[in-house]
């Protein structure tokens, strides 16, 4: 007997995929370079402490590496899923074998489950990998105080510039805060958003089907819209919408004010070390905290990952606990029907998704070949103007780099 799967559980939002993910792991994998190579020139007269920039950056290389080959993973899953399970499980329906849909549900979950755990392993190596670089970022410190000892003062230029940039770390932090309070508040009306569909999905059996194999809220959306569900449930959704929608263009706002105000942190900090290594110390380490900074939102980025693999291989499991038991298949050709539309309707999310993986594939796979590149040149070789002009070069780099959003008008919510 085939039982309708009324789903109970909703993808939770934290665990929702979003092509924002992406987005942000662009800038982030780029800065996170650029601020090496300038961490890189700035402790060219400093041969100990470049050393260990160096290990610190060449790991963090071998890290994206990493990265790639576990996205390709899931590009690959999401690709067996589309011309896989999901044609299997149709036939199943079709044909009345249910023994087959479960064989090609586990078979899928244990694909998943692999995923999982190397994205796990991914995690903690990003959170091993940023203690050593904070660890680094403190023998940077410590060798700054002692070289410091040597001087009788600091000049005045120097405490002068210290202080602007103090000014605009508070103003940073207060930005920062305001932007955790506002993403806190999305994730609560993504919530309320789940509830609806839940409700929406105990009333609908072909929505059911399709709420459970995609874990993707915008075309969830779109299908209560759509399936011409009822009026007050579709006013709720529009609702919830709209206020996602102004929550994400207020996020927007403010993470462009984000960047902005690290840009302006970034110059008086690079204008700040071209001094102290003028006078003969070492340039304060801010750079490699930011590095830390960039690091923790790619790391954040993958945690985001498992667990979305992690709803997915909950939500198949349910697909066949509560969908495919007993011997036969009901024999209602309506069902069958829903049954083959919500599971074509869900391939062409999957193959979206499979497409978004794709592009961080290409973003980590750029970053391991070609963007460690300055490693290859010992900075303390470099002609005083050949180093002016690359000091100058990632500088010009730093401040042109934008990060990737999407603009106000944008729907948080994309079908």
């Amino acid at each position: 007997m085939l039982h309708i799967f009324l789903k109970s559980e909703v993808v939770p939002a934290t665990s929702v995929w979003s092509s924002e993910f992406v987005e942000e792991l662009l800038p982030s994998s780029q800065q996170v370079c650029l601020l090496y190579h300038i961490s890189y020139l700035c402790l060219a007269k400093f041969p100990k402490l470049e050393r260990l920039l160096r290990i610190r950056a060449v790991e963090t290389k071998l890290l994206f590496g990493s990265s790639e080959a576990v996205l390709l993973k899931c590009v690959g899953t999401s690709q067996n899923l589309v011309s896989s399970l999901f044609p299997m499980l149709i036939h199943a329906v079709e044909k009345n074998k249910p023994v087959l849909a479960i064989k090609y549900l586990e078979k899928a979950r244990t694909w998943i489950m692999e995923i999982i755990h190397d994205v796990e392993k991914m995690v903690d190596r990003y959170d091993t990998h940023n203690k050593d670089v904070a660890m680094t970022t403190s023998d940077v410190i410590t060798e700054k105080k002692e070289t410091e000892k040597q001087l009788s003062q600091l000049s005045k230029e120097i405490k002068v510039m210290t202080e602007e940039i103090k000014k605009l770390e508070g103003e940073l932090n207060k930005t920062t805060a305001q932007l955790t309070e506002t993403e806190q508040k999305i994730d609560a009306k993504n919530r309320e958003l789940q509830d609806v569909v839940r409700d929406a999905a105990a009333k609908s059996s072909g929505f059911s089907i399709f709420a459970s194999i995609v874990p993707v809220i915008g075309p969830i959306v779109k299908s209560i819209y759509d399936r011409a569900t009822s009026p007050e449930v579709a006013a709720k959704t529009k609702a919830l919408e709209a206020e996602l929608n102004r929550l994400t263009a207020e996020k927007i706002s403010l993470k462009q004010k984000e960047w902005n105000l690290q840009v302006q942190a970034i110059d008086l900090r690079m204008k700040l070390a071209k001094v102290q290594i003028d006078k003969g110390t070492i340039p304060e380490p801010t750079h490699l905290g930011e590095v830390q900074y960039f690091l923790s939102k790619i790391q954040k980025i993958l945690v985001h990952l498992k667990g979305f693999w992690e709803n997915v291989y909950m939500l198949l499991g349910n697909i066949k606990d509560k969908t495919f038991v007993g011997e036969d298949l009901i024999e209602e050709p309506e069902f069958k029907e829903e049954f083959v539309k919500s599971i074509q309707a869900a391939s062409k999310v999957w193959e979206g998704f499979g497409l978004s993986c794709g592009k961080a594939v290409q973003i980590f796979r750029v970053q391991y070949k070609n963007a460690y590149s300055f490693l290859e040149i010992d900075p303390s070789s470099l002609s005083e103007d050949v180093w002016q002009k690359e000091y100058d070069s990632v500088k010009q780099k730093l401040q042109q780099l934008k990060i990737t959003v999407d603009p106000p008008s944008t729907p948080a919510i994309q079908n």
